[in-house]
């Protein structure tokens, strides 16, 4: 099977399911469905989103798996949140982990002292 369209290829909308139907017995309904937030995420948030799950949402984990930095997992995943309408809300002493992070890709030399400086004013 294919995976399921989620946006019209013409003017890039949201589609709305209208039919389905029963892969044994062949019951069809009609009608207007919600398929969830999910699946307002694009195929590439999908694909972080099952690593995020299999990772246990790990932020480590996805920093070995993906070979990115936390600032960018935490980037990714906060434009997830937001595309599937939750508003980003900072949780307590996250501030310090995402300090944390910058200091590490510092002292592992992934970033100049400058940038350091630029993403821990932000």
């Amino acid at each position: 099977m294919y995976p399921v369209p989620t946006e019209c290829p013409v003017c890039r909308d949201g589609l709305l399911v209208t039919r389905l139907a029963c892969r044994n017995c062949g019951t069809e309904m009609e009608g207007r469905f919600a398929m969830g937030r999910l699946f307002q995420l694009t195929p590439e948030q999908l694909h972080f989103v099952e690593i995020f799950v299999r990772c246990a949402g790990k932020i480590n984990c996805m920093e070995e798996e993906l070979g990115i930095s936390y600032p960018t997992v935490r980037s990714r995943l906060e434009e997830i949140i937001r595309a599937m309408g939750y508003e980003v809300v900072e949780e307590r002493g996250a501030g310090d982990e995402r300090r944390q992070g910058i200091l590490g890709q510092l002292a592992r030399k992934e970033i100049s002292s400058e940038e350091a400086l630029q993403l821990l004013q932000e």
